[in-house]
């Protein structure tokens, strides 16, 4: 028995290192998909053509490099690179990070602090860095996916330059694809379209495209696969969507937009991916409404109906059927008449009203249920318009202190153009019975 416990056992074997780890850029000339950010004119190629390297906040999706810029920038300027989570990072650990960044300052080198999720930070947690960026105990490099503007403080901002990092094109991906058959010494056993659906699938994240990657190499066939044999073997990722965050707002806005540009194809195709995203159908329903009323207003006034009788349908049906009935609502204000006129008309009413504060209106227009309002003149000369010719008074209805203001200008499209010539024709009216 002896033997067993005294005689040596070889080591383990060591666990291959991941392929993104394996595949990690040595020179920032080697960097895939930033070329507008490192490029000499590029913002980063810049300061380091200067040998002027200040804070930065590098904001971008899910594996486009965040991490291996830091690392770069550390190395081309031969700063020590540290590197925390402001997720598993607190106060206690902070404050070692930058005493040991004094010393390592005090003996010559400076710090690149590289802060992976800095958003995850509160705003006294951020004010913590500035005295230390300031003084120049550390060269603060943080990384975010989030829009620095909403999740950074201001403080913070003014200090960081941001550079903004792109998700990779298919030609990038491409290109990270060619590197790990190399590394691998093998090519993927796809045919073309399964190639091209493998890319697709890692939705511009280098870093998820070689953990895909690494899952089709395991399999260990020589048989070249298509799409669909790829398709039952791999699930697709889901494309990125917050529903609280920035790209729910991006998305929403770019529904509007298509829709208000009258392009039904691309309307479509963000209802779909806001769908795809997991957005409440209910929230799309009501924003669908809002574009009636907003962009196609009453140059089409069927269109905030079909939109209602949309939204009721999508209720009695539910999803997936409903969903349709909204798609069509869409589709339909997406090629109405567009006219924003009344949407401007009471923006311009809304301001206008702050301004004026309480002016009260004429008293011509006032009722006078009691003796005492109608002797101080409540009511007194207002003109019952059934009884005027061509049922119009012209009288003024704004408050006597207010010059009269032209806000509804119809426009010459759809339904509009019949009331227009409305508008036009009760100024005219208007103009004579008030003697101009």
């Amino acid at each position: 028995m002896s033997d067993l416990f005294d005689t040596p056992h070889a080591a383990p074997p060591e666990a291959p290192r991941p392929l993104a780890d394996r595949l990690r850029p040595k020179t920032l000339a080697e960097v895939i998909g930033q070329q507008k950010v490192l490029s000499r004119d590029g913002p980063l190629g810049a300061m380091l053509t200067a040998q002027s390297l200040s804070s930065l906040i590098l904001w971008g999706p899910p594996g486009v490099g965040k991490t291996t810029i830091a690392r770069l920038l550390a190395k081309e300027t031969d700063l020590a690179f540290v590197q925390i989570s402001a997720i598993f990072t607190g106060v206690p650990d902070l404050r070692k990070v930058f005493e040991s960044a004094k010393l390592r300052r005090g003996n010559g080198q400076g710090t690149l602090l590289f802060v992976d999720e800095i958003h995850r930070f509160n705003k006294a947690q951020q004010d913590g860095f500035l005295p230390y960026m300031e003084d120049g105990t550390i060269l603060l490099v943080g990384a975010t996916t989030e829009n620095p503007s909403f999740e950074l403080n201001a403080a913070l901002m003014s200090r960081a330059q941001v550079i903004v990092l792109e998700r990779l094109t298919l030609t990038d991906l491409e290109l990270l694809a060619q590197r790990a058959e190399q590394e691998l010494h093998r090519a993927l056993p796809l045919k073309g379209e399964a190639r091209e659906a493998l890319l697709e699938m890692a939705d511009g994240d280098g870093r998820a495209l070689l953990n895909l990657i690494e899952q089709v190499m395991a399999w260990k066939t020589d048989a070249a696969m298509d799409r669909d044999q790829l398709a039952k073997r791999l699930m697709r990722r889901a494309a990125k969507y917050d529903k609280s965050g920035e790209e729910h707002y991006n998305l929403i806005s770019a529904l509007h937009k298509s829709v208000r540009g009258s392009d039904p194809d691309a309307a479509l195709y963000w209802f779909a991916r806001m769908l795809e995203g997991g957005e409440d159908p209910r929230f799309l329903a009501r924003r669908i409404t809002r574009m009636a009323v907003e962009d196609i207003g009453l140059a089409d006034p069927q269109a905030q109906g079909i939109c209602l009788e949309s939204w009721n349908t999508y209720e009695r049906l539910g999803s997936p059927e409903g969903e349709l009935a909204l798609a069509q609502a869409l589709v339909y204000l997406a090629l109405a008449p567009k006219s924003n006129a009344v949407y401007t008309a009471y923006k311009q009413a809304r301001a206008s009203a702050r301004s004026t504060g309480s002016e009260p209106p004429p008293k011509h227009i006032l009722n006078a249920p009691t003796k005492m309002m109608k002797e101080i003149g409540y009511g007194s000369g207002y003109q019952y318009d059934h009884d005027a010719g061509d049922g119009f008074s012209g009288q003024d209805y704004f408050p006597e202190t207010m010059k009269r203001p032209v806000w509804y200008l119809p426009e010459e499209r759809g339904f509009e153009r019949e009331l227009k010539k409305r508008v036009e024709y009760f100024s005219r009216l208007r103009t004579k019975r008030q003697g101009g």
